[in-house]
């Protein structure tokens, strides 16, 4: 009751107005993308990725650059890198990413002890922070994540092919490796744009928990994929008013919902079957 009481104050404040327009998009970005990439078993991805970008931030830090904009090409290349390192290289998924990622979030912490420490905005993109969105971080995230997500709709039947057969749909003259690169590119800008909201620790959650949640109710990709979608973007909105009533941390908020979601789904599914 005092979450639905809350409501109507919360639209009082613009900082969480856009952290909920951004959050809105990012959500339903890392949603729509999670499903491909979970059943592609690429799902810590995300983890990897944001440890590149965390990386980026602190080189970015120390040579006072603009943070966003070293932040999106290096994870872009990462991106990229790891997915060349999966087809062609002796390094396969999974420990391409861990090794990418542990390697990353230690030079990180490395450059900032050697510059200032953890400072209070690094240590944002580290935990995330709805109060470290400015107005131009939230003008780069709507004008990115509405192209993220123009670009998966107009390739979703061939990101559909690659995800569930890439050797038959190599077979019938797709040119997979282009997307896998298309999915690999707006993963990392959704990464690099999620870790204003959810830090570079959390912003995997996004990608993995909506995808995991559908898979136990549906079995269609395209059902996954819209029941992905709405439970990212309910349990985004309920974290952020959680976070909000009880001055909780706003990933962590987001978080906790979606693994709350997660079991109720995973209890919705044990029934069905007994």
């Amino acid at each position: 009751m005092e979450l639905l009481e809350a409501i109507p104050k919360f639209f009082n404040y613009g900082f969480l107005i856009n952290a909920l327009i951004v959050g809105t998009l990012i959500s339903l970005c890392a949603s729509l993308l999670g499903v491909s990439l979970v059943l592609k078993r690429y799902a810590m991805i995300g983890d990897g990725l944001s440890h590149v970008g965390f990386r980026a931030l602190a080189v970015a830090t120390v040579l006072n650059w603009a943070p966003l904009a070293v932040s999106i090409p290096v994870v872009v290349v990462t991106a990229f890198l790891l997915l060349r390192l999966s087809e062609r290289g002796k390094i396969k998924g999974d420990a391409a990413i861990a090794l990418i990622s542990a390697a990353s979030l230690a030079i990180g912490v490395f450059l900032m002890s050697l510059s200032k420490g953890m400072n209070t905005d690094i240590d944002n993109y580290l935990f995330g922070s709805i109060l470290a969105l400015t107005q131009a971080d939230v003008a780069l995230s709507v004008v990115l994540s509405i192209a993220v997500i123009v670009v998966f709709l107009l390739f979703y039947h061939r990101i559909f092919a690659v995800t569930f057969d890439e050797t038959y749909a190599r077979a019938t003259g797709l040119k997979a490796g282009l997307y896998n690169s298309v999915l690999a590119l707006l993963t990392a800008l959704t990464i690099v744009l999620g870790m204003r909201m959810m830090g570079a620790l959390l912003i995997s959650a996004l990608i993995i928990f909506p995808a995991l949640s559908s898979m136990w109710l549906c079995k269609r990709f395209s059902a996954v994929t819209v029941v992905a979608a709405i439970v990212s973007l309910g349990c985004f909105f309920v974290g952020l008013l959680v976070s909000f009533v009880y001055e909780t941390p706003t990933g962590a908020s987001i978080v906790i919902v979606n693994l709350t979601v997660f079991t109720v789904f995973y209890l919705i599914y044990k029934i069905k079957q007994m």
